[in-house]
């Protein structure tokens, strides 16, 4: 599924080796973080669950993003990437998180354009937000890159 299948064989070594586990909180992506993460055999042994929290609604009640996040910097913002990872994380109960949200495209405004997409890092006691404009390179591809960020994201957070 990822372009770099090394990258996902890496992250489950790692994980396995450390006994850690995994979650994922996305909304852009629609779950694409979890299935290469689960595309490799042995991967129940950290993958512990993913959240695809596509609208405010779902990143509030299953993430418990504040509304008022939600409100004063909207869905896409490293606010809400901060909160979806470590509301993940909390439910979750695993040991590392990231989130995505992001416009994908088409479309997007001034101020969020498409390919503007926010990532959250949430592990140890680290918690990490940023943000990343793929550009118009359409839908597909800014979710694929998307994903592949955060594959590398987590794979950062591992020992």
């Amino acid at each position: 599924m990822t372009d770099a299948p090394d990258i996902r064989a890496e992250i489950l070594a790692r994980a396995t080796r450390a006994g850690l586990t995994i979650t994922t909180a996305e909304s852009c992506t629609g779950g694409m973080v979890a299935a290469a993460l689960t595309d490799l055999p042995g991967s129940s042994a950290m993958f512990e669950r993913g959240f695809v929290t596509y609208s405010n609604a779902a990143k509030t009640d299953l993430l418990g993003v504040s509304p008022d996040t939600l409100a004063a910097h909207g869905a896409v913002s490293e606010a809400v990437a901060g909160e979806m990872a470590a509301g993940a994380r909390q439910q979750a109960r695993a040991d590392i998180a990231v989130a995505v949200t992001g416009i994908a495209g088409p479309g997007g405004s001034e101020f969020k354009p498409e390919g503007r997409v926010c990532f959250g890092l949430n592990y140890g006691s680290e918690a990490l937000v940023e943000t990343m404009d793929f550009g118009t390179l359409g839908r597909d591809a800014v979710r694929r890159a998307a994903r592949d960020h955060a594959l590398n994201l987590i794979l950062s957070a591992l020992p």
